[in-house]
């Protein structure tokens, strides 16, 4: 089924209109379908998986620096403005320390430097995504590939993903982000003040055959790939090396792994 933005909408508010509610509308077009309508329909030549998954090799990451060249590319390129308040931030990626990151059931007796040191922290596009679940208007919803993806002109801002997600992963423009950006990108659209927002993999960028740019920034520390293939680097490392996930109590299957074998972090 081939419709644009405009066709989707107008046919969801009919069926809204009829009272059938949103689960219908996710269910009667199909998720391909609300992707092509939130722009997010791939191309001849984009990157494919069955399930995309990251792997955050902390090794890599030694100084300030590294962390902030993959927060810079990845925040430039998709619009994310730079409010002065901090209670306003908006983060697709970022830092955290560990008991942030990974909170809940620490040993004690952790290395202090473990404790201390900074995690890269994003969006973790689970496979049972509360977030999805929570959304009243299906502005998020999961793609075929695994990608927790937005469409933004559905969102109501109602918070209720914000409230789903355990792991802080979503922003909430307060204010209109379009006066806070210093430099505005044509790679990917601005947002409007009462939208929620949140790192999407890259969506556009895989649709075009590249890969996210955090990945081709990190020097090797984030890994990015398909899950279900027994010969991608990202399944040959969660398959043959320690890794974790955050907060994997929950069920949420997180698709972002973080290697802590025989890293300087670990």
């Amino acid at each position: 089924m081939n419709i644009n933005r405009r066709q989707f909408l107008r046919r969801a508010g009919m069926i809204t209109a009829l009272g059938l509610g949103s689960s219908f509308v996710i269910t009667s077009f199909g998720k391909k379908a609300v992707a092509e309508a939130s722009g997010s329909a791939k191309a001849p030549k984009d990157l494919q998986a069955k399930r995309w998954a990251m792997v955050v090799d902390m090794s890599k990451f030694k100084t300030d620096a590294d962390y902030n060249k993959v927060i810079e590319i990845c925040h430039s390129i998709h619009n994310v403005p730079d409010f002065p308040n901090t209670k306003d931030e908006i983060k697709w990626i970022w830092k955290d320390d560990y008991l942030h990151t990974f909170a809940g059931g620490h040993n004690e007796y952790l290395n202090e430097r473990v404790k201390e040191a900074p995690f890269m922290v994003l969006c973790n596009h689970c496979e049972n995504p509360p977030c999805v679940k929570a959304c009243p208007t299906q502005a998020t919803f999961q793609m075929a590939d695994g990608i927790v993806a937005m469409d933004f002109h559905r969102c109501i801002g109602c918070r209720f993903c914000m409230a789903a997600c355990p792991f802080g992963a979503r922003s909430f423009n307060f204010k209109d982000p379009r006066l806070f950006i210093e430099k505005i990108s044509s790679e990917y659209p601005t947002r409007t003040q009462g939208v929620v927002e949140k790192c999407n993999f890259c969506t556009e960028r895989l649709a075009k055959g590249l890969l996210p740019a955090c990945v081709e920034n990190s020097n090797g520390g984030l890994i990015f790939g398909d899950l279900n293939d027994p010969n991608s680097e990202v399944r040959k490392i969660i398959s043959t090396q320690l890794t974790i996930r955050r907060k994997p109590e929950l069920g949420t299957q997180p698709c972002v792994y973080y290697l802590v074998g025989g890293g300087e972090n670990a």
